[in-house]
């Protein structure tokens, strides 16, 4: 009885978003498709996006492990197989969007501290 009681005890049990912490390829992986949502200036978009579609995380890793063959000509199958993992986890869309907002942010920083620090161009007037 007390077995069975054990057992119930954790049968139904689901991870929490909050402790998920993505493997060091996954990071990587994860890291190149949001530097190339900042570089085309989607940021707001896709956490939009992936807000929206927060429930259907594990749908959508299980349709990229069905359309492997397709993508694979376009994508890399291992990087794939990475992603598609990283999105069967609950709390990856969560951290999605919080790296997405670090890694524009910093984006952003960076490129106002390189304004700042050009100087400004010194217009000649052809009167003098």
């Amino acid at each position: 009885m007390v077995m069975i009681k054990k057992w119930l005890a954790h049968a139904f049990a689901v991870e929490r978003p909050e402790d998920f912490a993505p493997t060091v390829e996954q990071q990587q992986i994860a890291d190149r498709i949001c530097r190339e949502i900042i570089r085309r200036d989607m940021v707001t978009l896709a956490i939009l996006t992936l807000e929206t579609c927060r429930p259907l995380n594990y749908i959508g890793s299980q349709a990229i492990h069905f359309f492997t063959p397709l993508l694979s000509i376009l994508v890399d199958p291992r990087a794939q197989k990475i992603f598609a993992d990283f999105l069967e986890q609950r709390g990856s869309i969560e951290w999605l969007c919080q790296r997405l907002e670090f890694l524009s942010k910093t984006k952003q920083e960076d490129q106002s501290s390189s304004t700042d620090a050009a100087p400004a161009p010194v217009l000649k007037n052809e009167d003098s």
